[in-house]
């Protein structure tokens, strides 16, 4: 059988999805996928303990998206968080929120969750082919009419393009669903690495690599960018930064870095003091040696690091540090210089910045205004959003709503 009322192109969460609505509904599905296995970046989410969504109402999940956010207010009525954990549990998949907010398996475990979508689309029927990329997408007179690989050619008037962005390649990620869209006229926005490690020029944070700085703040120190800032825990690394806050500033920062050949950064290490009340701090244990009074605020680790830098004794005394130094030490407690030098690229990004635009998809729908029949779902178009369960449970309802509407 070469003729299906749907074929899907991609087996990640959006994909399968899809395939599973479209299955529910009646239609006859076929599941494309290039890799020997299923779902291979959905094994790798959340560092394999797979965070599917979070608990947040639809109206604030929609602006940590930022100005594109709205595009999801269809496919968030249709499969908001609850609906969606009521999905896994009516598949066989119990979730839980230990922190109140994040949503997990119980077994926090994502092999959990691509077994039981595939059980659940074997059990309805779904065709299932893996090692078949799809090369082409065969269309006629504005509508689409199926797909074809190397060796063969699939008909249908709905396809589905689920197939993930650029990020881990390792994983079989390799652009293609752009190529695929381009084709037919679409157009991509610029694409960049995003949720990823930074490096930078400064050798200190080698040696701070032990430590996580909770409530950490990031800011750009440049005129344009200014206003952008986020707050989370960060780490340092042998070379560089990395941790919630990092991963979620890094889809602002990576385009800067093909514009410039740094980035600054200007990073709050002690939750927010300014240089008024670090004053006041250290005026406060001004018996105490400057090591041990930094540290009341900061790990020992980074303290002695900053007494370094600003060519303080690590036992010397308040009242006895020069007023040019104590100003230096001051303004680097409250706000940290960062050289932001390069990143992994691709090979680290968890996500990617860019795709199908969104000017080109009915959001009602997920279908294409361009070809009838069309339709995007999950990390190919241009809409990302920050670490914490967002980019999952964006892939799930637009797979859901894309699988569901004007099919047949």
């Amino acid at each position: 059988m070469n003729s299906y009322d749907l074929i899907v192109v991609g087996s990640g969460a959006a994909g399968m999805m899809s395939a599973i609505r479209a299955k529910r509904e009646g239609k006859s599905v076929l599941l494309l996928e290039k890799l020997p296995k299923l779902g291979a970046k959905l094994k790798a989410t959340g560092g394999g303990k797979c965070n599917l969504t979070n608990s947040l109402e639809n109206e604030e999940f929609m602006d940590r998206f930022g100005k594109n956010g709205r595009f999801m207010t269809s496919a968030l009525k249709l499969l908001d968080y609850q609906k969606l954990i009521d999905f896994f549990r009516e598949i066989g998949v119990e979730c839980h929120m230990p922190d109140g907010y994040r949503v997990f398996p119980v077994t926090h475990n994502s092999d959990t969750i691509v077994l039981a979508l595939i059980d659940e689309m074997q059990k309805l029927g779904v065709k299932i082919l893996c090692s078949k990329k799809v090369e082409k997408l065969n269309f006629e007179k504005g509508k689409i009419t199926g797909v074809s690989t190397d060796k063969d050619r699939f008909i249908s008037s709905n396809v589905i393009i689920a197939t993930g962005g650029l990020g881990y390649p390792s994983l079989g990620a390799d652009g293609d669903g752009y190529e695929l869209a381009k084709k037919l006229g679409h157009n991509i926005t610029p694409l960049f690495p995003a949720m990823l490690p930074l490096k930078v020029s400064q050798n200190w944070v080698s040696n701070c690599k032990a430590d996580t700085i909770a409530k950490a703040q990031i800011r750009i120190n440049l005129p344009k960018a200014k206003k952008l800032r986020a707050i989370s825990d960060l780490i340092f690394t042998k070379d560089g930064i990395r941790g919630p806050v990092v991963l979620d500033f890094a889809r602002e920062i990576t385009p800067l870095l093909q514009k410039y050949k740094e980035v600054p950064l200007l990073v709050n290490l002690t939750k927010g003091m300014n240089e008024e009340e670090i004053r006041v701090h250290l005026k406060k244990h001004h018996q105490m040696e400057i090591l041990n009074s930094i540290s009341k605020i900061l790990p020992k680790s980074i303290s002695l690091e900053f007494c370094k830098l600003c060519n303080i004794k690590q036992d010397e005394k308040w009242g006895k540090i020069e007023g040019e130094k104590r100003d230096k030490l001051i303004k680097m407690l409250a706000w940290t210089p960062l050289s932001v030098i390069g990143c992994d690229g691709y090979e680290k990004a968890m996500i990617t910045r860019g795709g199908v635009s969104l000017k080109e998809i009915d959001p009602k729908t997920m279908q294409s205004k361009l070809i009838k029949g069309l339709y995007f779902c999950g990390e190919v178009v241009d809409l990302d959003g920050p670490c914490g369960g967002y980019n999952l449970q964006w892939s799930f309802a637009s797979g859901y709503l894309a699988g569901g509407l004007n099919i047949g």
